[in-house]
């Protein structure tokens, strides 16, 4: 069985084959979260000075924290203001014609975060590289220092506030009898045992679990075939549920959830996008363990 929603996801061997069309802007997301003592229990690091490194050729960067996270939130990797949104990805080069195409060197979560993002600004022509740059370089293909710019085009935003959830969302959520709230984290995350554990450990109460990082082969980190996914979703009730908002610990491994779900076919799915981060803080909103 194929994917029901195969154009938001491209090969490696499409990549390679197109990276001189002038109408394919090829942007790397990469983030790295780092261990730490501090609120949320990691440090962020952009991406950037690996992208500088050496990159896809003509791949421009977006730094996620830096450029398209709310400037004016306490939280981490809140979504923008449509204005900041547009003109970071207009002068990125993105806009109206262009096939954008997203990458990162972790396991897609990050490129599905900006594709995520993407949509909900009403851009509808992009696409994550199955893989990311982990699949790219174990094929031996190549690798540039080039500047990755690109003419700056003109980004309309045409929000979609439908998927992106807030926490009244979430409880009405779980107060449906046909909704699935589902956790993004590991395992040992969605149990309170282990991980990252945010200002409390556990998950939202009545939440089912779908591990971001289990969606992707380790080695080459494209994603687990079409029906290997369904599977999983199945089982969890996400494809059989009226309503589906996923979440993680900053809306991050929710998006990789989410875009998943999109290539499987649903295309109601929301982004808790404060997720546990907020979640957790909030000692009225409730939570469980085990």
């Amino acid at each position: 069985m194929s994917f029901a929603r195969p154009q938001h996801l491209v090969e490696t061997e499409w990549l390679a084959q197109h990276l001189a069309d002038p109408e394919v802007r090829v942007l790397e997301c990469t983030v790295y979260l780092h261990p730490a003592e501090v609120p949320g229990g990691f440090r962020v690091e952009s991406g950037r000075a690996k992208w500088a490194e050496g990159h896809i050729p003509h791949a421009g960067f977006v730094d996620l924290q830096d450029e398209l996270s709310d400037r004016g939130s306490r939280l981490r990797f809140m979504m923008p203001p449509a204005a900041q949104f547009a003109e970071v990805l207009g002068r990125a080069g993105v806009g109206d014609g262009v096939r954008v195409i997203l990458y990162d060197r972790a396991v897609n979560m990050w490129a599905a975060r900006v594709w995520w993002m993407l949509r909900a600004f009403g851009f509808d022509n992009a696409a994550v590289l199955n893989g990311g740059f982990r699949k790219w370089t174990l094929e031996g293909r190549p690798v540039a220092t080039d500047a990755g710019t690109s003419a700056a085009r003109s980004f309309t935003p045409r929000p979609r506030p439908a998927l992106i959830a807030d926490k009244a969302g979430v409880l009405a959520a779980l107060g449906e009898g046909n909704a699935c709230v589902l956790n993004a984290l590991t395992e040992e995350q969605h149990r309170g045992t282990g991980g990252v554990a945010y200002s409390r450990p556990g998950r939202i109460a009545g939440s089912v679990n779908v591990p971001a990082r289990d969606l992707v082969d380790p080695k080459t980190h494209a994603y687990l075939s079409a029906d290997v996914l369904r599977a999983r979703f199945q089982a969890s009730g996400a494809l059989d549920a009226r309503r589906v908002v996923t979440y993680c610990g900053a809306g991050i491994a929710a998006s990789s959830d989410a875009f998943v779900l999109t290539l499987l076919g649903r295309d109601d799915v929301a982004v808790y996008d404060a997720s546990l981060s907020e979640w957790a803080a909030d000692p009225a909103l409730p939570m469980e363990r085990g």
